[in-house]
């Protein structure tokens, strides 16, 4: 953590060597603070793990500067969370800490950002870029500021980006006393790299994307250091250490559209010192519009997910042979209420995570956030540990 505070401190002194330029652009700050609970219904199944409630703090937002040209942004993202029960979830990160900069069909990006690569609703095997903020959410929905520079270019046949990422994020673990976490807890201070350098050892990507008539497709090339570590335990088996493995890989997002209908796939071939693998994620997602002229939209998706890794060498996964079904419901309403509720089953264990997440806003400043998740299936290896964290989240966020 205190290499990656290193490199915020130097953005912000690159940042304020332009602060002269400021006061002829748009300037806005917008700061909001959410305050969090956690209620799990089950005492917890391994020594350590605080009882069943979890409070939470979030202070966020962003600060943004766009010149008169409009060609040029700044934007900063700090996150800090504070939490009452486990120390591995109070944190601070920089989402974004970039610098844009646009040029005719050309443009650059420097500093720290986040990149969303994907079309499935489950889980987003292209998407590799950042690293992706477990402690925050279990579901890889969350992810951790990635330094980086970008160089784009949009021409008649696409879009073409270029990327180099030259300090690699480590994942984080829940505490010992957290939830939600495996049997032996994660030393990350044990993490070990596969490539000289470690986490200075440089990540470069490449990104070709393109709309044709109903065909949104996106391609990619990634050379470097794995986001999702191997652990292992360590030598006196009470602690596991993470490994992160080279990564080579390439894939394609495609999606149709046709009316109602959104046709999906994501798939990646990929190559590590052990492995060599695919991983795909297929399925639709069918809308009725204006239900009986109410407003209100309902959407049903289906995925099929396949992983062909060797799980003995290979990172823990719940997506190695699965189906996720779930539905979206939005009310088209003032308030921007919002339902989504899914399940992953997997196909050979019948080990099931399911969820259901809504949100509204109440008045102009208000967001309440409501999520309830279920692991089901004892029998299941990647489930079991997680059996006893059934869980409501509650979330009030205002804006200022």
């Amino acid at each position: 953590m205190h290499r990656f505070v290193h490199l915020t401190t130097v953005l912000a002194a690159v940042l304020s060597h332009g602060t002269a330029a400021l006061a002829g652009g748009t300037f806005r700050i917008s700061p909001e603070v959410a305050f969090e609970g956690r209620f799990f219904g089950e005492d917890p199944l391994f020594e350590g793990q605080f009882d069943r409630v979890q409070g939470g703090l979030i202070l966020s937002g962003d600060l943004r500067w766009t010149n008169d040209d409009r060609n040029v942004r700044v934007l900063i993202e700090p996150y800090l969370r504070l939490d009452s029960q486990d120390d591995a979830r109070t944190y601070f990160d920089l989402r974004e800490g970039s610098v844009f900069y646009r040029a005719g069909d050309w443009d650059f990006l420097a500093g720290v950002s986040q990149v969303f690569w994907g079309v499935a609703e489950s889980r987003n095997v292209v998407d590799i870029i950042n690293q992706f903020d477990t402690v925050e959410d279990f579901d890889e929905g969350e992810k951790l500021g990635q330094p980086m520079l970008r160089v784009g270019r949009a021409t008649d046949y696409g879009t073409f980006e270029a990327y180099y990422l030259p300090f690699f994020r480590e994942r984080e673990f829940a505490g010992v006393n957290g939830r939600l976490r495996t049997a032996l807890p994660v030393d990350e201070d044990a993490a070990t790299f596969e490539r000289e350098g470690e986490v200075f050892a440089g990540d470069f990507a490449l990104r070709y994307s393109n709309r044709f008539d109903a065909f949104d497709l996106g391609l990619h090339a990634f050379y470097g250091t794995s986001r999702n570590p191997v652990l292992t335990p360590d030598a006196a088996g009470t602690e596991l250490a993470p490994f992160y493995p080279r990564l080579v890989q390439g894939g394609v997002d495609l999606q149709y559209t046709s009316g109602p209908w959104l046709l999906k796939l994501e798939a990646v071939g990929a190559d590590t010192a052990n492995d060599t693998f695919a991983s795909t994620v297929a399925g639709f997602e069918y809308t009725f519009f204006d239900i009986r002229r109410s407003g209100v939209d309902v959407g049903l998706i289906g995925e099929y997910l396949h992983d062909s890794r060797d799980q003995a060498r290979a990172p823990v996964t719940l997506f190695e042979n699965d189906m996720f079904v779930g539905t979206r419901i939005a009310l088209n309403d003032t308030q921007d209420t919002e339902i989504l509720a899914g399940a992953i089953v997997d196909t050979e264990t019948s080990g099931t995570v399911a969820s259901v997440e809504a949100q509204t806003r109440l008045g102009d400043r208000f967001l309440l956030e409501a999520e309830a998740r279920l692991f089901i299936g004892s029998d299941d290896p990647l489930v079991e540990p997680f059996q006893d964290d059934d869980h409501l989240l509650l979330r009030l966020t205002y804006f200022f």
